[in-house]
């Protein structure tokens, strides 16, 4: 049913604490595995984090979460990219023909105005396939 699934990481728990569960949907499906990290482009309105946006820490945590997926018999393949998170990840599923997003989340923004709109709110409004959010 699912050919391809998009697993959009970054260093957050929520990402973390969904991995199990992409894991047991890409065993379950026998789903090729997407691994995609996207670095936001540090602005003076939006500086970010020297750590965190460095292609050392993208590649580190790509690295991880490559391995991570490695140990359950799971290959998966790592795409990184630079730019807006949630237009990004739409349009690297588009490119990919994925069959699924799937994406950690706390819970939070799913419900607030549209001006604080998060990004997993942006990916499942903008998506051209399902998106499952795991809380």
């Amino acid at each position: 049913m699912f050919k391809t699934v998009l697993f959009p990481i970054d260093m957050s728990s929520e990402a973390q604490q969904a991995a199990p569960k992409v894991a047991e949907l890409v065993k379950l499906h026998q789903s090729r595995l997407v691994l995609l990290s996207v670095v936001e482009p540090s602005t003076p309105e939006n500086p970010q984090p020297a750590g965190q946006s460095s292609p050392e820490a993208v590649a580190q945590l790509l690295g991880k979460a490559k391995d991570l997926f490695s140990a359950q018999a799971i290959a998966a393949d790592v795409v990184e990219r630079e730019g807006q998170p949630a237009f990004v990840i739409c349009d690297v599923a588009d490119d990919l023909n994925a069959d699924l997003i799937v994406m950690g989340c706390r819970g939070v923004g799913l419900i607030e105005d549209v001006q604080n709109e998060s990004v997993t709110m942006r990916v499942i409004n903008l998506s051209p396939c399902p998106v499952l959010i795991i809380p």
